[in-house]
């Protein structure tokens, strides 16, 4: 098996640290050394010298929150396709976020089990996945797609592998954790209050009863599933970490008590800044939804930068996270820039990658030391300048292949 030599170049190693100069030996897809000068070896298959000099070698992304069976949120488009077709357009959202230099995500909702396996078996080329499978709201909540006409506009179909959003009491609720660990989740999604693209309820409100949120806590535990909290409000975000939610996402509403929450409970925050930017652009350039929607998706970044630099400034675990799928794909290096500016150094931001792979549970990603995951990016011109990410990206590998 052909082994890699990137020489010349600096590593990031993904704690937030500086770039340090030193060369990266890639072998059987993991990093077998981190070091200046380092010999290059001559295995049976080979070995491919790469000049990175005056470039950064830095962990691949991990992006804790991405929909990749979503390719826009125009509800009537989303109505007329037929439902095989967000398997294929997975597969190109895969290679896009990929190509973005994303090389681990979690699901967010949406993708199942036989996703993550083609993954994994190489049939459908993209970052490795951990997967939420289904989204789940309470009766009137973000997730239930009930209309005031009567009509049930659902954007997640059931299906043998992707059990209903839909959810209520406590007992309805360990049934379907039960559910969705049969069917292969490898995290459970919970909505602690209302959200944007969903038009009977409000972003402000809690979502689930504190009974709710502790039965789905304690019967994903029982599973070795954590819980990630889709949450706006102050109080849904409240409920869903005093219950031990292991993330909360997006915060947009996240207050000083939610913050000592997050400290104490030691959980992260995964702001998909980018989500409410990237979604008020596509509506801008054509994309259909109904009014409510466009509404509450033109209001809700009020505040936001600012909640995740408080939280950031009080110590608080940050994940990168962006909801792609709500918008198109392929943009996930502009949730850096955002991040930078709620006061994070670049070095701090693209530790984020470490930061996510812990809270994913992976403890050989997000990181550029000697026996982690080969998931590397290769960064041109100022690395610092997060803006210019997607400019500067020169290579992806992931487990050591250049992708």
């Amino acid at each position: 098996m052909t082994s890699t030599l990137l020489r010349g170049g600096h590593v990031l190693v993904g704690d937030g640290t500086a770039p340090v100069r030193a060369d990266v030996l890639v072998a059987e897809g993991r990093v077998a050394a981190v070091g200046l000068d380092l010999p290059a070896p001559a295995p049976a298959g080979g070995v491919d010298v790469l000049d990175v000099s005056g470039a950064v070698v830095a962990p691949g992304l991990v992006d804790c929150h991405v929909h990749l069976v979503f390719d826009g949120m125009d509800s009537q488009r989303l109505q007329a396709e037929p439902f095989s077709l967000q398997y294929f357009q997975a597969a190109r959202a895969m290679a896009a976020t990929l190509a973005a230099g994303v090389t681990t995500v979690r699901d967010a909702g949406g993708a199942d089990l036989g996703m993550k396996v083609a993954q994994e078996r190489g049939l459908l080329p993209g970052p490795r996945l951990r997967t939420a499978v289904s989204v789940l709201s309470p009766t009137g909540g973000h997730a239930d797609g009930w209309t005031v006409h009567g009509d049930d506009v659902r954007l997640l179909v059931p299906h043998p592998g992707r059990p209903a959003c839909v959810v209520d009491g406590v007992e309805g609720m360990r049934l379907r954790v039960r559910e969705l660990a049969r069917a292969g989740a490898d995290v459970i999604k919970v909505c602690a209050s209302g959200g944007v693209m969903s038009t009977r309820d409000d972003p402000h409100h809690p979502q689930f009863s504190a009974d709710e949120l502790a039965v789905c806590v304690a019967e994903a535990a029982d599973h070795g599933l954590g819980v990630m909290a889709h949450a706006h409000s102050a109080e849904g975000i409240h409920r869903a970490l005093r219950a031990g939610v292991r993330s909360i996402e997006h915060g947009v509403y996240l207050d000083d008590e939610g913050i000592e929450l997050l400290l104490d409970r030691g959980a992260w925050l995964v702001p998909t800044l980018l989500a409410p930017v990237a979604l008020v652009e596509s509506i801008d350039a054509g994309m259909r939804v109904p009014p409510e929607v466009e509404d509450k998706a033109r209001r809700i970044a009020d505040g936001h930068l600012a909640a995740v630099a408080r939280a950031y400034d009080a110590g608080v675990r940050i994940a990168l996270g962006t909801d792609s799928g709500v918008f198109a794909h392929g943009q996930n290096h502009r949730e850096l820039g955002l991040l930078a500016e709620a006061g994070m150094r670049p070095a701090e931001v693209l530790a984020t990658s470490r930061s996510g792979a812990e809270l994913l549970g992976l403890d050989d990603v997000g990181t550029v030391t000697a026996g982690a995951r080969a998931d590397l990016v290769v960064l041109d011109g100022d690395w610092a300048d997060l803006g210019r990410f997607a400019e500067n990206l020169r290579l992806v590998l992931q487990d050591g292949v250049v992708r």
